[in-house]
């Protein structure tokens, strides 16, 4: 038995679902722990591509058990637009466990969340417009509905309901928005119980007997460590723990039943939205970056901010995530480039003062300037045929192994392009009890 916790250990994006889909294939069960459909995960697999919000991507396999677990929110109109689109290309979502505990993105908090970047102008937060936020901000008042509530009788449900409303009047009149009407969100409710029940049950039990047998449970997590409500660039991050803690706690897991925790980072940065970014490049770099990777965001389509590897960013999410390993992708989108820099440190635009670690303070990180370490590059000597880490060129090889030295942990996997098998696989949890090999 071996159970692994997939995070994104820079600001999402990283390509944590090809990590995902490549494990999955030796996992037995794959849990989806937090976020919602403001998380966009894309899948390459013999050059068609699975773009999934809310599913876990272990379903391409069919014979996973897959669960959508009690972090996550979710909004009914999305998943079952997924499952529906999912089916028509041919595969099956019977094995699809939601958890009667996760709570659900209720109407009115698209329309609040929508509103509210509105009334921020200037100082938005730069969210999806999913409704993620103000479903989260329910939960934590103790008023949100969750799944298993639509299974309530009728009057149990309306009251719940109105209760909701009822909270939220104050902030509907203060943003302009039409007080939503109790019976058409109980029909609403009831509409989406119906097309939801083959799914749902207490998906506890389901991942502690899959524990029991032995079996290997691959965690799954959403967006980034950056964008993690506690440790990301608050107040610009997201409404969940998208570290390494927050599998164990959207799931329903102990910490001392997980064997590896493994951090996806690009070979770069990227960050969709607003908020400090050190390394980011609006040169010609960070449009070659942006072109060649592909930088657009699953979920709303806008363009990714750009910039150089950050190892002072990449060190404090090994702390935090308590990585054993990092998955390093899209290496390739480095090819054609003469020389490649790495962010080493951080120092003060002003005074010249160097930071001791990453800042907690939004100010200071935007008042930072990074101290760079330049490496050469391999130039068009792809890095895309590459399936052993021998066979990557001489100067990528050295930039890997730059990175596991300042990130003071292995990179077990690199990604040299979209598909599925232009994976290496240095050291695979599930199959390999050896250590990383060394570089």
């Amino acid at each position: 038995m071996t159970n692994v916790i997939v995070v994104g250990a820079q600001w999402g994006d990283e390509g944590k679902a090809k990590v995902v889909d490549l494990l999955a294939e030796s996992a037995d069960v794959v849990v989806r722990c937090q976020g919602g459909c403001n998380a966009g995960h894309t899948v390459t697999y013999k050059g068609d591509v699975f773009k999934f919000h809310l599913v876990p991507s272990g379903l391409l396999y069919g014979n996973k058990l897959c669960v959508v677990g009690p972090g996550t929110v979710i909004d009914p109109s999305v998943i079952l637009s997924e499952i529906d689109a999912f089916q028509e290309r041919g595969y099956s979502s019977d094995s699809l466990k939601i958890s009667d505990r996760a709570h659900i993105t209720l109407p009115w908090h698209r329309q609040l969340d929508v509103a509210q970047e509105k009334q921020l102008s200037k100082q938005k937060i730069g969210t999806t417009g999913k409704g993620i936020g103000p479903t989260y901000m329910d939960k934590v008042g103790r008023f949100g509905v969750r799944i298993g509530d639509l299974y309530e009788p009728e009057d149990v449900l309306k009251h719940q309901l109105m209760q909701a409303i009822e909270r939220k009047l104050p902030q509907f009149d203060a943003l302009g928005i039409e007080h939503p009407n109790v019976d058409d969100t109980l029909a609403w409710c009831q509409q989406y119980a119906d097309a939801l029940k083959p799914y749902v049950t207490d998906t506890v039990p389901l991942v502690h007997r899959a524990l029991k047998k032995n079996q290997h449970v691959l965690f799954e997590g959403a967006q980034g460590t950056l964008l993690d409500v506690d440790f990301g660039t608050y107040p610009y991050v997201t409404s969940s723990n998208a570290t390494a803690g927050g599998a164990c706690t959207g799931s329903g897991i102990g910490p001392s039943q997980i064997d590896t925790t493994i951090g996806v980072m690009k070979a770069y940065t990227t960050r969709v939205g607003e908020g400090p970014f050190p390394t980011e490049l609006s040169c010609e770099i960070g449009h070659h970056l942006q072109t060649v990777g592909k930088e657009f965001g699953t979920t709303t389509g806008r363009t990714r901010r750009c910039g150089w590897f950050d190892a002072v960013m990449g060190q404090y999410s090994c702390w935090v995530n308590g990585l054993d390993m990092v998955a390093l992708t899209k290496l390739d989108v480095l090819d054609g480039l003469d020389e490649v820099k790495i962010c080493t440190g951080y120092k003060n635009k002003y005074s010249g003062e160097l930071l001791e670690s990453f800042p907690s303070q939004i100010a200071r990180l935007a008042d930072i300037e990074p101290v760079y370490e330049t490496l050469p590059g391999w130039g068009n000597d792809s890095v895309n045929s590459a399936r052993r880490f021998e066979d990557l060129p001489v100067n990528a090889q050295a930039f890997i192994r730059r990175i596991e030295t300042l990130l003071e942990t292995p990179v077990g996997m690199i990604s040299v392009g979209p598909d599925r098998d232009e994976t290496m696989i240095r050291t695979h949890p599930f199959t390999s009890a050896s250590e990383p090999v060394p570089c």
